[in-house]
């Protein structure tokens, strides 16, 4: 009665080890796996939107009319209420003198 099931298994006996391959191994493999069809053992680049350039976050709290003011004017003009903050800023630096 006290012997364990028999589809019990004792898994504190397993140990992972890597695999050491010699040059010559792994060039045959690289090259049975070329003719297969397999290539690349490198990961791909990554998939997915390319990166953009305006990666720089602004996050203004203005009242409410100005807030709605904004959204119109980028809306008007079919551009990102982002674009009317650069545009503004840069205004602001040719009026100082920047």
């Amino acid at each position: 009665m006290s012997e364990p099931p028999p589809y019990q298994i004792d898994i504190r006996g397993l140990r992972k080890r890597p695999k050491e391959l010699a040059p010559e191994t792994e060039s045959r493999i690289d090259e049975a796996a070329e003719e297969l069809g397999f290539v690349e053992r490198e990961p791909r680049k990554r998939r997915g939107r390319p990166k953009s350039p305006r990666t720089g976050q602004v996050h203004a709290r203005v009242l409410p009319g100005f807030s709605e003011e904004i959204a119109a004017e980028a809306r008007r003009r079919g551009v990102q209420q982002g674009v009317l903050i650069e545009e503004a800023w840069n205004l602001y630096k040719e009026d100082r003198g920047m």
